[in-house]
């Protein structure tokens, strides 16, 4: 890699460093990942893998503090293929739930552009556009307020237009990333019988990396260190640290750190060169341990080749899948 490009890599990750920590920082409000790294197409629209021919899919399931009633539940898609070797599009879907009473779809179509900086060094710029569906059920609710608020009186059904954007740096074995997925803010509940309420979804920023380390040349053994760091207007950076190991290209596990929150134990397998399984547990570290079990996550990885389908040869010959 040259002098120059070394140059305008170093200044684009003190940029992103620099925008991200002296940006506004409302308590969580977007689902959190422990396998963020297998997730990214959902939080961030620049997401690219680089593979003609190829459509890379996934599917994650997280029930968060079990034990807990009416404890998140979330669910992600994504699908993504390379248009050219400078266009990626895609979709992605996150369903989440608390309890029976507030269901929340983000449904977006995803568009990333690909610059080659290098022999292997890629940077993409992304965006989203879609919607958010977002409901209230507050049927069965027994208020004990003499005078119950009115934010609780009527269900809640809307829509609301929503727009992301990312910018993604990768090569054949590290990535950052910088997104925003939901930038424009909506507020749930409007003032109500001269009351005023609102539920306003803040926006989220969220800065990703990734490395993977090889020994000796030894193929079989690679070390994998990773991080996810969340802003939101009103609340501390949260910050994920998480380190996997890599065994004969099939097996991975891990342990995570999520600051002050938990600390989690993350393992994966390949079934096939093109179909990778994977779970996790957190045990939460802060005053909710005494009330919930913990949080489980399961997720499937699956690369559809549509080159051999076609028969015009193999389209994918990346394996594994390091992010």
């Amino acid at each position: 890699m040259s002098a120059t490009m070394k140059h305008k890599i170093i200044k684009y990750l003190l940029v992103l460093l620099v925008v991200f920590l002296t940006s506004k920082l409302s308590a969580q409000q977007d689902p959190q990942f422990t396998h963020y790294m297998y997730n990214m197409s959902v939080m961030n629209p620049a997401y690219a893998t680089d593979n003609a021919d190829v459509i890379n899919m996934g599917g994650l399931y997280r029930a968060q503090w079990v034990g807990i009633k009416g404890a998140p539940t979330t669910q992600t898609f994504f699908a993504h293929k390379p248009l050219s070797k400078r266009v990626e599009i895609g979709i992605s879907v996150v369903h989440d739930e608390i309890g029976d009473v507030v269901k929340e779809n983000n449904i977006f179509a995803d568009f990333a552009y690909v610059l080659p900086l290098g022999e292997t060094t890629k940077l993409s710029f992304g965006l989203k556009a879609g919607v958010t569906l977002f409901d209230t059920n507050f049927n069965g609710f027994v208020l004990t307020d003499p005078v119950p608020d009115p934010a609780f009186q009527n269900n809640i059904n809307q829509t609301f237009p929503n727009i992301g954007a990312g910018t993604y740096l990768f090569g054949s074995n590290y990535y950052l990333g910088f997104s925003a997925p939901n930038l424009m803010t909506s507020r749930h509940i409007e003032t109500i019988n001269g009351h005023a309420g609102s539920g306003v979804e803040s926006v989220h920023f969220f800065m990703t990396g990734g490395y993977v380390f090889t020994f000796n040349g030894n193929d079989n053994f690679k070390l994998k260190p990773a991080f996810m760091a969340k802003g939101v207007e009103g609340a501390p950076v949260a910050l994920d640290l998480t380190t996997n190991v890599l065994i004969n290209n099939k097996f991975e596990a891990g342990v995570g750190y999520r600051m002050g929150d938990s600390v989690s134990g993350l393992a994966s397998f390949y079934v096939t060169p093109t179909l990778r399984i994977g779970y996790s547990y957190d045990y939460t570290l802060s005053n909710l341990g005494a009330f919930n079990s913990g949080s489980h996550e399961v997720f499937v990885l699956f690369d559809l080749d549509l080159g051999k389908l076609s028969g015009k040869g193999a389209g994918y010959d990346k394996s594994p899948r390091f992010f």
